[in-house]
């Protein structure tokens, strides 16, 4: 009974995983009880086929601790020849009515958040993606210094259906 019910498992996971033929890379990092404004989430990254494009998204996890609607990341891709690409990001994670917005049916919701599409690596090499807050409460200078609600920061690569 038991060798049968981890076949069964197995099996199972196995169907889990092939259904999402897409994925190239999907790997997500656990956030403390708090994201601190200079706690940088990395991610290093062995390219995949440099002749096809690929889109990249930013995935998120949050419970109900986010206190804001929006969310304000820095998102910065160093490629292997040096160069970096720096971009500053707004992304809406809730509807008007307060409602969080992504999948999930408990108080965890899952976002997964446009970044770049059509992308092509065409250098040979490790690329690092680097992920920080930027948030800040409306009318203050100061940024928020520790950002609470966000249990797990993750970086997708997905094939595209144009290759």
């Amino acid at each position: 009974m038991q060798n049968r019910m981890t076949l069964l498992f197995v099996i199972f996971c196995t169907i889990l995983a092939s259904c999402d033929s897409k994925r190239i890379f999907d790997e997500y990092q656990s956030v403390p009880d708090q994201w601190h404004k200079d706690s940088i989430i990395s991610f290093n990254i062995s390219p995949p086929d440099a002749t096809s494009k690929h889109n990249l998204f930013v995935n998120l996890r949050n419970n109900n601790d986010y206190k804001f609607s929006n969310l304000f990341l820095i998102v910065e891709m160093n490629f292997p020849n040096g160069r970096v690409l720096k971009d500053t990001l707004e992304y809406q994670m809730a509807k008007l009515t307060g409602e969080f917005l992504g999948e999930g049916f408990s108080s965890i919701k899952e976002n997964k958040l446009w970044y770049k599409e059509g992308v092509v690596f065409s250098e040979s090499g490790d690329y690092i993606v680097n992920l920080q807050h930027a948030m800040r409460v409306n009318g203050e200078v100061k940024g928020v210094e520790t950002l609470e609600g966000i249990t797990d920061i993750g970086f997708r690569i997905e094939k595209t259906t144009d290759n």
